[in-house]
């Protein structure tokens, strides 16, 4: 079988809800699984600017990266190709803020679009691997907020 390596980028898109709590956004995939927004990084694209298309395409909303999270990386078999075969992903995830659109403007490849209070959205991803993502959003989301009180 097979073997390649993968890059996308995606990101934990937030907003500040009512009584200053924070909201962040996941898609479900038409397998039923709820995820981060990631896609793969096109040629030349940088890390960046893949995580933000992906978020405007997958959920319909323009945001705006305000850091780096966590590079996750997994195996999987793929048979999307004629051959089957192993692939070595890495994604690079970036803490992005909400700054327009609306849900109801996402593309096919998503299911639904929903925004989630962080334990909520914790509670309802698939992967282990975003979880931990989700955690050090949290955690860089409550700095950031304690630095502003």
């Amino acid at each position: 079988m097979k073997t390649r390596t993968e890059i996308s980028a995606g990101a934990v898109v937030y907003r500040t809800a009512s009584a200053g709590q924070s909201e962040v956004v996941l898609i479900l995939t038409h397998e039923g699984r709820w995820q981060l927004p990631k896609g793969w990084v096109e040629d030349q694209e940088d890390h960046a600017a893949t995580a933000l298309r992906e978020v405007r395409e997958e959920t319909g909303l323009e945001a705006t990266v305000i850091g780096i999270l966590d590079t996750i990386e997994y195996w999987y078999r793929s048979t999307y190709d004629p051959e089957p075969a192993r692939v070595h992903k890495f994604v690079h995830f970036f803490l992005a803020r909400y700054e327009a659109g609306t849900t109801d403007d996402h593309d096919d490849e998503v299911q639904e679009v929903r925004w989630f209070g962080i334990k909520e959205a914790m509670d309802a991803l698939a992967f282990d691997s975003e979880r931990t993502v989700m955690a050090k959003a949290r955690e860089t989301l409550t700095r950031a907020q304690e630095s502003h009180a």
